[in-house]
């Protein structure tokens, strides 16, 4: 694309006006809700924006190859014959990174997690605040002895709320960007497949790890499917496909692309919790073992005669470093290690197949995005 930095710079203004204003209707309701919102606003400023950039990205490189000049972004209104414009393109870049942020929050409350990325999440602020602020003169609806649960009941309902709220208003900005009816109605019917993919996503790994759902390895691809490729990539490339006026066949090779795309990192993902430096991907040593995540790893695992070892000591909430470390050489030892490194070069070489098949199809400038992308995945630590 022609300048990151200028993208980014216009999202995070976008994100901001919608931060600022909303904070600013939020004081007609008092104190707790205004700080609500300055909490919020504060953990997703100064994001990655991997999502966003991503749609601006590629439909920056739609659009050359489609032969028409675009300005660098200047968060300033630049209308087109065909009705899009660059404020458009960052205004539903950015509300999709509004509803990942949603997602977020719904997915801590839901894991019960304090922090994120090494740094107090929403929750984890809202609880921190409750605890040194309390009154505790005023016997709340749990008891004196147990301001604790009440302050986590609060801090819970704050991320519940907040997530409400921002997925609310992703829909509003689907539906109110100055597009023709037929675009908004196709962004919105990729938005409402998104939220429901992910929904199910969600449901799905809930299940897996309650042990309501039998954990089986196409159940646990699924699962990572839904929850993380549908929004993460396959959104954002349709959504840049629909802007720029893409045809059918175009949009459905960049979602297929998409998906493939995602599950690798998700796969990928769930090597580094596991295998990787907690210093770089920011998780807690061996979360996904510790909270019992099912994940390709342990699918394979199940199949195996090292799980009668692994069983016992997966799980634990109490895991120590010695039992994680353990784990890791049993994974190592069944071959699943090996097996979901395979499983990611599966999926690599899937998506370079969609976009090697027909080269008339996905034009080069997109391709580049892509590949870029893709390469990624080599570059993070394993």
């Amino acid at each position: 694309m022609r300048s990151e930095h200028a993208a980014r710079s216009a999202i995070q203004h976008e994100l901001g006006e919608l931060f600022g204003a909303r904070t600013n209707v939020a004081q007609t309701y008092g104190e707790n809700f205004v700080r609500l919102w300055a909490l919020a606003s504060e953990r997703i400023l100064g994001g990655k924006l991997v999502r966003p950039l991503l749609l601006v990205a590629t439909y920056e490189a739609l659009r050359q190859a489609q032969s028409i000049a675009l300005r660098p972004f200047e968060g300033a209104s630049n209308p087109r014959e065909d009705g899009c414009d660059q404020a458009t393109v960052i205004r539903i870049a950015s509300a999709i990174e509004v509803l990942h942020y949603s997602f977020l929050l719904h997915d801590d409350v839901i894991d019960g997690d304090l922090t994120r990325r090494g740094r107090l999440n929403l929750i984890g602020a809202l609880l921190d605040e409750a605890g040194s602020t309390r009154n505790t003169a005023y016997r709340g609806p749990f008891g004196d002895d147990d301001s604790t649960r009440a302050n986590l009941h609060w801090a819970r309902t704050g991320g519940i709320l907040m997530g409400d709220l921002l997925l609310s208003s992703a829909h509003q900005t689907f539906a109110r960007v100055c597009l023709p009816t037929a675009t908004r109605i196709q962004l919105l019917d990729v938005l409402d497949h998104t939220v429901t993919e992910s929904v199910a996503g969600e449901q799905l790994d809930v299940g897996l790890s309650g042990g309501m759902i039998a954990p089986d390895l196409e159940t646990v691809l699924t699962m990572s499917t839904y929850k993380t490729a549908t929004y993460t990539f396959e959104l954002p490339l349709r959504a840049a496909a629909i802007l720029a006026g893409a045809d059918a066949l175009l949009e459905s090779a960049l979602a297929a692309a998409g998906r493939h795309l995602g599950l690798a990192f998700q796969l990928q993902d769930d090597l580094l919790s596991t295998f990787g430096d907690p210093r770089q991907h920011g998780k807690d040593s061996f979360s996904d073992l510790r909270e019992g995540k099912q994940t390709a790893l342990i699918a394979y695992a199940r199949k195996t005669d090292h799980w009668i070892d692994i069983e016992p000591i997966f799980g634990r909430r109490n895991l120590s470093l010695a039992d994680g470390a353990r784990l890791r050489e049993l994974l190592v030892a069944c071959g699943a290690e090996q097996f979901v490194r395979l499983l990611i070069d599966e999926q690599l070489s899937s998506f370079f197949q969609i976009l090697d098949a027909d080269p008339t199809q996905i034009p080069n400038h997109v391709r580049c995005v892509l590949v870029d992308l893709a390469s990624q995945l080599e570059g993070r630590a394993s």
